[in-house]
């Protein structure tokens, strides 16, 4: 099969769909990869590096399309890519379709097989290509809300660790999967005072078993986020609903209640976010405020650390990536449920039931389309 790696094109988005490792792994089971110019520049790759590990390297975005039938990449397509889908296409990338119908009736009009790491499962119910993201996301959210907590960022001047006889940073993170279990670890290890909040007893209990008493637990209601968000520093948002838009579980009235100059990060912004007042930012214009508080909604937070975040998504992603080139993509889909969880569109036909519910489309189960 012929794979093709254009360069990202996202504001800021350094990461790329695949490493040279990657290239070579793919080349040595006799298939071709073809890679645009610069495409590995943002993890310090160069096109010598893609040549050196088998790939051919073109000089545009538009030979990479022309030549491959596996398209494989990091975000969701730009307009600018999208015009380049068609109906000969396997796309292979993070979507996030369901805030987005633009986006969705693009893809759906290309013609093309879109297939979305975010959606695929595992036997477990997890998500094995959106894990590997949400960790890097989860750290890089204390991260972010460390540094907009100075008062040369615009935030209340807080210190995020401990200092004696001072408290430290009151932390709620909201959701405790990947990203919220991710979060945890790092604002802890940072020594501030920290809250997690799930809906889930079983959630809480490993995470309090993990953590002990550094971590305190709370069942999630409406009446509990409010008062843990009124009396925290910093919140996360880390509320995940596969293939769906994220839930607003934080009002706007709840973020007025906030102390002016404290800190909200929504790591769900990429599904739209989860509190009311958030709207997309980028690494080039990060934050705004909202309500008296610093809002951090960048829908590309992985981006910024581009070589440890490729090289964990790729070793999740090339497992998936050999087995469409191997069986093509119709055999690899239909091999596992799990893997079939992924197909998003497909000719023309959505096949994600939380995108078409949201979007009020018609919707196909992935089974049916692939036996036409």
């Amino acid at each position: 099969m012929r794979i093709g790696v254009p360069k990202e094109i996202k504001v800021h988005e350094y990461r790329v769909g695949l490493t040279p490792e990657s290239v070579a792994e793919i080349v040595t089971q006799k298939h071709s990869v073809v890679v645009e110019t610069a495409a590995g520049t943002g993890i310090g790759c160069s096109d010598d590096d893609y040549k050196a590990a088998g790939a051919t390297v073109v000089a545009s975005a538009q030979e990479v399309f022309a030549e491959a039938e596996l398209i494989v990449k990091v975000k969701e397509p730009e307009p600018a890519e999208r015009r380049l889908l068609n109906g000969n296409h396997v796309l292979f990338t993070y979507l996030h379709l369901a805030p987005f119908p633009d986006l969705t009736m693009d893809l759906l009009n290309s013609g093309a097989v879109c297939i979305a790491y975010e959606t695929i499962t595992d036997a477990h119910g997890h998500l094995p290509l959106l894990a590997p993201m949400s960790q890097v996301a989860g750290r890089m959210a204390i991260q972010a809300g460390a540094y907009s907590l100075e008062k040369a960022h615009g935030g209340r001047g807080i210190l995020f660790g401990r200092v004696p006889g001072v408290r430290p940073a009151r932390v709620t993170v909201i959701g405790g999967g990947v990203v919220g279990e991710s979060a945890v670890e790092t604002a802890i290890g940072l020594g501030a005072d920290v809250m997690v909040l799930d809906n889930d007893l079983d959630v809480l209990e490993r995470l309090a078993k993990r953590f002990g008493w550094g971590l305190r637990t709370v069942k999630a209601n409406r009446s509990a986020v409010a008062s843990c968000v009124a009396e925290s520093d910093l919140v996360i948002g880390a509320v995940l609903v596969k293939g769906a838009s994220a839930p607003k579980v934080v009002t706007r009235e709840m973020v007025a209640s906030m102390r002016p100059g404290s800190v909200v990060v929504d790591v769900a912004i990429d599904q739209g976010g989860c509190f009311e007042t958030s709207r997309p930012t980028t690494h080039a214009d990060p934050t705004y405020v909202e309500e008296g508080v610093v809002h951090h909604c960048v829908v590309n937070m992985a981006g910024a650390v581009p070589w440890t975040a490729t090289y964990a998504l790729n070793n999740a992603t090339l497992p998936y990536i050999l087995q469409i080139a191997d069986q093509g993509y119709r055999a690899a889909l239909l091999s596992s449920p799990y893997f079939l969880s992924g197909l998003n569109i497909h000719h023309g036909c959505l096949t994600e039931p939380s995108v078409a519910r949201e979007q009020k489309l018609a919707y196909i189960p992935p089974e049916h389309t692939l036996a036409r």
